[in-house]
C-alpha cells in the first residue's frame, strides 16, 4: 500500500460560467456526447456541479468513481476528485488508472455504503478524441439513477451560474493506495478484486475450469475495451484457459479503432472465429464499459431475448441461484421467450420500458432475481446494472453442468418452449427530422390498425407502449409504439437515444412457432412478411433514404 499523502492547504476556486449549460435531457440518468463537446471549456464541469448539488449525501458522503478506459477518462477522474473535495465529500474511492466497469461499479457502491457512483463511459459507443464520451450517474443501490434524481439534475442544470473546485495539482491514480486532498480521503483500488470475489461466490469456478480444460475451447473478445483486466483474471488463470484465450484485452483510449459493440456486425471477427471457421466451442464480447454480452456457440448466435430465457430455465444448476429464482423481467422490445419459461417455472414476470433503471424498483423489493434486455444485456440481483461477464460464466456454468454444446442447449430449450424468432433493424445515423416525422407520422397510423388484418394475422393492440411501476406506482408513457397481433407476433418500433450523431430508428419483429413447427429456419426468412409489411406502412426506405438497415441482429 502506498504511503499517505496529503495535500494542503484547501484552496477552493469558484468559476463563473459565461454560458448556460442545458445540455442532459430529463430522465436519462446521464450525459452522452462527443468527446470534443466534453472537452470544451467548463463542460464537463458544468454537469459535475449539477451532480454534487443534487445527489443526496454528498457532505461527508462515499461516492465510487470510474470509467472504461476511453479518452478523456483520467482528466475527467482528476477534475471529479477536486471538486468532490470542494463540495465535503468524505471519501471518493477510485481504481488504478481510473478501469472500472459499469457492473464492478456497482459492486462497490453496494459493499462500501457508497451513497453512488459516478461512471465515466459512452457504453458501447465508439472511443477516441474523435469519439464519444459519457458521464453516468448512479445511485445508493448502485443502480441508475431513478428519474426522480435525473429530473432534479437536470432543473439544476438550467439555472447553474458556477461550479467550485480544489485548485490542487492532479494526484496519481497509477496504483493502489491512499492521498488527501484536504480532508476528502482519495482511496485508489484494484477495481478487479473485489468484483472477482462476488463472481465467486455465484459460480462453481472448479466446474467451469474442468469444462475448458476438457477439450472445450472458448475465445473472448474485450474489444480494447474495460473487460480486459477482468477476463485476463478470470478466464486465463482462474479458469486456466490458455493464454491468447482474451482477444482485445488491454483497454484503449480509442478501442484500437474498434466499436465496442458486441453484435455481429461490429464483433464481426469474433463471430467468424465461432459461425464459419468453427474453431471454438464457445465464444463471448463485451461492450466499452463491460455490462453487455454476445454469446455465441460453434455455428450458433444466441439471440439475446434467447440467452435470457435460457438463463431463466437453467438457473438452478448455479450455485447462486440453486435455490430458486422470485421472478424474471424483460424490457418490452424484448420477445416473450422468458414469458413461456417463466409460466413453465410458477414465477412473476414483468414487462418494462427499455432501460435498466426500470429494473431497479422490482430488483429491490425482492420482485424478481434476473432480469434482461434485447440490446445484449442481462443481470440479476448480484449488482443493479446489466452485467456482461457474469452472463458470460452463467453460460459456462450451464454448459459445465449439462455437458452440451451451445448449439444443443439451443435446440433443446425451443422443443421444450416453443421458438420464439427474433430480429432487431437498426437505422443509424438518419437526420433527426426525418425521423421524428417518420415516428410520429407512425404513432398517427396505430390508431386505425386494432382488429385490421397485419402481417397475416389480426391486430389486437395498436398504442405507445405506458408502464405503472408496481412498485412506486410511477407513470412512464410513450415507450415505444406497439402493434401486436393476434398469432403472438410483435413489432415494436422506438427512436433510441444512445447515439450522439444523428437519430436511431429501431424496429424489433418477432413471431412465435410452437415446438411441433419449423425451429430451425433463417429468422429473416421467418419474419420477413412482418419486416415488409412494417416497411411499407412506416415508409422507411422512402423517409430514411436507406434501402436495409445498418445493423441486423
Amino acid at each position: 500500500m502506498k504511503h499517505q499523502e496529503k495535500v494542503s492547504p484547501f484552496s477552493e476556486k469558484k468559476i463563473r460560467l459565461t454560458n448556460s449549460f442545458e445540455d442532459q435531457k430529463p430522465g436519462t440518468s446521464g450525459l452522452r456526447k462527443s468527446t470534443k463537446k466534453f472537452c470544451e471549456k467548463d463542460y464537463l464541469e458544468s454537469f459535475i456541479e449539477a451532480i454534487f448539488q443534487t445527489l443526496p449525501g454528498i457532505k461527508g458522503g462515499t461516492l465510487v468513481l470510474g470509467g472504461d478506459g476511453r479518452y478523456g477518462n483520467e482528466r475527467a477522474i482528476q477534475i471529479i476528485l477536486k471538486m468532490g473535495a470542494a463540495h465535503g465529500l468524505k471519501k471518493i474511492i477510485t481504481t488504478t488508472k481510473g478501469i472500472l466497469s459499469t457492473p464492478a461499479a456497482s459492486n462497490l457502491i453496494r459493499s462500501q455504503n457508497a451513497i453512488g457512483g459516478i461512471i465515466l463511459s459512452a457504453s458501447h459507443n465508439p472511443g477516441g478524441a474523435n469519439g464519444d464520451f459519457g458521464v453516468k450517474v448512479n445511485g445508493a443501490n448502485g443502480g441508475p439513477a431513478p428519474e426522480s434524481l435525473t429530473n432534479e439534475i437536470y432543473r439544476y442544470t438550467k439555472k447553474l451560474k458556477e461550479y467550485k473546485l480544489l485548485d490542487v495539482p492532479d494526484i496519481s491514480i497509477t496504483a493502489k493506495g491512499k492521498h488527501f486532498l484536504s480532508q476528502m480521503c482519495v482511496e485508489v483500488i484494484d477495481g478487479v478484486d473485489d468484483y472477482i470475489h462476488l463472481m465467486q461466490k455465484l459460480f462453481d469456478f472448479e466446474s467451469i475450469k474442468q469444462l475448458i480444460n476438457d477439450d472445450f475451447p472458448v475465445i473472448f473478445d474485450a474489444m480494447n475495451a474495460v473487460t480486459g483486466p477482468y477476463a485476463h483474471y478470470l478466464l486465463e488463470k482462474l479458469l486456466e484457459a490458455p493464454t491468447g484465450t482474451v482477444l482485445n484485452g488491454s483497454p484503449l483510449e480509442d478501442f484500437g479503432g474498434i466499436h465496442p459493440d458486441p453484435n455481429l456486425t461490429y464483433a464481426s471477427d469474433l463471430a467468424e472465429l465461432l459461425l464459419e471457421k468453427k474453431q471454438y466451442s464457445f465464444g463471448a464480447a463485451c461492450d466499452g464499459d463491460g455490462d453487455r454480452n454476445m454469446i455465441l456457440g460453434k455455428d450458433c448466435f444466441v439471440n439475446p431475448s434467447d440467452s435470457l430465457a435460457v438463463i431463466t430455465a437453467n438457473a438452478h444448476l448455479i450455485p447462486g441461484y440453486s435455490e430458486g429464482i422470485t421472478g424474471v423481467a424483460r424490457s418490452m422490445p424484448t420477445s416473450s421467450a422468458v414469458d413461456v419459461v417463466a409460466k413453465e417455472l410458477n414465477i412473476k414476470c414483468f414487462e418494462t420500458p427499455t432501460g435498466w433503471k426500470f429494473f431497479g424498483n422490482l430488483l429491490d423489493a425482492n420482485e424478481i432475481t434476473i432480469c434482461g434486455e434485447e440490446s445484449f444485456g442481462t443481470g440479476s440481483n448480484h449488482v443493479r446494472e446489466k452485467d456482461g461477464l457474469w452472463a458470460v460464466l452463467f453460460w459456462l456454468q450451464i454448459l459445465s453442468k449439462r455437458r452440451l454444446s451451445v448449439s444443443e442447449i439451443m435446440k433443446e430449450h425451443w422443443l421444450k418452449y416453443g421458438r420464439h424468432y427474433y430480429s432487431r433493424h437498426d437505422y443509424e445515423g438518419i437526420e433527426s427530422k426525418a425521423a421524428n416525422d417518420l415516428y410520429n407520422r407512425l404513432e398517427n397510423l396505430l390508431t386505425s390498425l386494432t382488429g385490421k388484418p397485419f402481417a397475416g394475422s389480426i391486430v389486437t393492440v395498436a398504442d405507445n407502449f405506458e408502464y405503472t411501476d408496481p412498485i412506486d406506482k410511477s407513470i412512464s408513457s410513450r415507450q415505444g409504439l406497439r402493434i401486436l397481433l393476434e398469432d403472438k407476433s410483435r413489432i415494436i418500433v422506438r427512436m433510441s437515444g444512445t447515439g450522439t450523431k444523428g437519430s436511431t430508428l429501431r424496429v424489433y419483429l418477432e413471431r412465435f412457432v410452437p415446438k411441433t413447427g419449423d425451429l430451425d429456419q433463417d429468422p429473416q426468412l421467418v419474419l420477413k412478411q412482418l419486416i415488409d409489411d412494417i416497411n411499407s406502412l412506416a415508409e422507411i426506405e422512402r423517409r430514411t433514404g436507406m434501402n436495409k438497415p445498418t445493423v441486423i441482429t
